[in-house]
């Protein structure tokens, strides 16, 4: 379902790339592709719809005001549990605090990637091995947008933050416990596993009667395990619709099938166009620049 989303998009200015590599992997080639635009023409700029945008995550501070306010802020204080594996979801709900909404604890949930849950836990950020989860968007070894707490935890100093960085690419890099001690102040973080993922699944539609999807449901996990007192309000956010992921729903023996929404349903009959290409940048940028001249 979600390969077929961007795929069955068959507009003229439209170019799908599969590139044979995992998250990571385009990830930095997209960054790379930033460094040196030099094989664009026409003084033609790259922009990015990611969270390396920075306007994705200005639009993501959005709803936490709005799910804060709906539940009583800024006179009753409100916690997120977010599944993330970027940081760039949370590093919203951070920004919306900053900005004032009463935010008392913002917890970082994570699958079997547990990048993030190691730092928050040891201090360490270390890429560790990457695992193919029921919960894909979030299986990333390296959490870009950490770095844009990083900045704020040294007391914004860039030229710290480039040295710690050009350290990561070298191995893995042990963060100030002055720095890591202000993190946890607001932050904290668990990490489920499949078999943990699917059993939450299960057990919130039994409760309820609401079908998570395998990112959300970590969400729901990570806030039992970090709520701090019975009396906080916990607000975890949902990242996908669950019929993008029957695999990870029929593991939790729901007995249910969740529908497509009709809206949808056409991509299964519709042509699929995409190029499949190898992980190196110049073969990447030599075909965007092409589909340019096209």
């Amino acid at each position: 379902v979600q390969r077929r989303q961007m795929t069955t998009v068959l507009a003229d200015n439209v170019w799908n790339i599969a590139v044979q590599g995992n998250f990571d992997d385009c990830q930095n080639l997209v960054k790379a592709s930033f460094r040196d635009q030099s094989f664009l023409t026409d003084g033609r700029k790259l922009v990015a719809v990611n969270s390396i945008n920075w306007a994705r995550i200005m639009a993501q501070i959005v709803y936490y005001v709005y799910a804060a306010l709906a539940l009583g802020a800024p006179q009753r204080p409100v916690s997120f549990s977010v599944p993330t594996g970027n940081f760039g979801d949370i590093f919203a709900g951070y920004l919306a605090k900053q900005m004032g909404l009463p935010i008392e604890q913002l917890i970082i949930a994570t699958n079997k990637n547990d990048v993030l849950h190691r730092i928050m836990s040891s201090g360490t950020y270390d890429r560790g091995d990457l695992h193919h989860t029921l919960s894909p968007s979030m299986d990333i070894s390296v959490s870009s947008n950490f770095e844009r707490l990083m900045f704020d935890l040294y007391g914004r100093d860039g030229n710290k933050i480039a040295e710690l960085m050009q350290q990561f690419d070298a191995g893995p890099i042990q963060l100030d416990a002055t720095a890591m001690a202000s993190a946890r102040e607001l932050f904290a973080s668990a990490s489920l596993n499949d078999e943990a993922t699917c059993k939450l699944i299960g057990d919130v539609y039994q409760r309820c009667g609401y079908l998570l999807d395998p990112h959300s449901a970590t969400g729901v996990g990570a806030a039992r395990q970090c709520r701090r007192d019975s009396a906080q309000q916990i607000i975890s956010l949902a990242t996908a619709h669950p019929a993008k992921f029957p695999e990870a729903v029929a593991k939790a023996n729901v007995g249910v099938s969740p529908a497509v929404p009709p809206h949808m349903q056409h991509i299964f009959t519709s042509e699929e166009r995409y190029t499949v290409l190898a992980n190196e940048r110049a073969v990447i940028n030599e075909f965007m620049a092409a589909q340019l001249g096209a």
